[in-house]
């Protein structure tokens, strides 16, 4: 899930490094106080999900709960995405430091994409959690899947989608958990979410 810094080209990273950064700008400036709880909460998921690896059909994929967050975060999701990528390059050498940008894009893209399905608010809660489990994955292996193509690096933008749709699958299962879990003892915090 995370391009590492030498697959892409570097024009492209730095212009997705610059627009990366007015999404921090433009995402985060109007914080509340009381969102910097849940904020540090999915970083921490958000971080350790992706250090738990699981063998997949030759592969080694891992969870991003990039549609949980975008459920429990709207648009503040998108810095919290980059700030666990942004650490997770600079201790595990996960992606790049100069394919941040990039990275926090795709998987910025799946959290926006989570917070969206949670917006349509006609659709049974359980349906648009799970959706939203589902896109927030998928999406950003697509973007991948698509970017290594249009690069050349690979050829194996159907088989990424095919394995990541099983993780999405699986995502949207274990959000559609979380959100029951957490309108049974902490209603508030997805009361907050649908505001």
């Amino acid at each position: 899930m995370h391009i590492a810094d030498g697959i892409i080209a570097a024009e492209i990273c730095l212009a997705a490094d610059a627009v990366s950064i007015g999404a921090l700008y433009a995402f985060g400036r109007k914080t509340e106080a009381e969102d910097i709880a849940v904020m540090g909460f999915m970083g921490a998921a958000l971080f350790v999900a992706s250090l738990i690896h699981f063998p997949i059909a030759g592969t080694s994929l891992h969870l991003g709960l990039f549609g949980l967050a975008g459920i429990l975060l709207g648009i503040r999701a998108f810095p919290v995405v980059f700030t666990a990528l942004l650490f997770q390059s600079l201790i595990f050498q996960h992606g790049g430091l100069l394919t941040l940008g990039l990275n926090a894009i795709n998987m910025g893209a799946g959290a926006m994409a989570g917070w969206i399905v949670w917006k349509a608010g006609r659709i049974p809660e359980n349906i648009r959690a799970f959706v939203a489990g589902f896109v927030g994955i998928l999406l950003p292996a697509s973007l991948m899947a698509v970017e290594f193509q249009l690069t050349g690096y690979g050829r194996g933008a159907v088989y990424i989608a095919y394995i990541y749709s099983i993780v999405a699958v699986v995502e949207g299962v274990l959000t559609l958990t979380i959100i029951g879990f957490f309108r049974r003892v902490k209603p508030d915090i997805i009361e907050r979410s649908q505001r």
